[in-house]
């Protein structure tokens, strides 16, 4: 075994990265290692929706379905209302209401992952995640 991204592969990532953000995120001081900060926490979320949408069947579904059905619904209600916008106010959300790192980490998680399934510039990340893990796998 000359590598660990092979095996581990795009949702093996994703559930690592899961995993770091549940535990890193514990407000006790149980563990040796340090709580994540908030940066971290928002950049390991990229990685992480980015990593599940990279895994493609099953977890590919929610990012079509708020893509497809939930931006056709509010375009007909808020014609002009696109992705980007809602991904600005959700940021924007993020960086100025109180939240615990652990509601940024579930908030971000969500967030990237509907928006890296949504293609444009985050869309490039899970086609990168996937590049590289297939990659290490041959």
């Amino acid at each position: 075994m000359d590598s660990l991204i092979g095996p581990l592969g795009p949702v093996g990532l994703a559930v690592v990265l899961t995993a770091v953000l549940i535990f890193g995120t514990k407000e006790g001081k149980e563990g040796k290692a340090k709580p994540l900060g908030w940066w971290a926490v928002l950049f390991l979320s990229l990685l992480a929706g980015a990593a599940f949408t990279a895994g493609g069947w099953p977890f590919n579904v929610v990012p079509n379905i708020v893509t497809n059905d939930l931006l056709g619904t509010l375009g007909a209600v808020m014609p002009g209302l696109a992705m980007p916008a809602i991904a600005l106010t959700i940021m924007a959300i993020l960086a100025w209401v109180g939240l615990t790192r652990r509601q940024v980490a579930v908030t971000g998680l969500i967030l990237f992952y509907v928006l890296s399934g949504s293609g444009g510039g985050l869309g490039t990340v899970p086609e990168r995640i996937n590049a590289v893990a297939r990659h290490f796998a041959s």
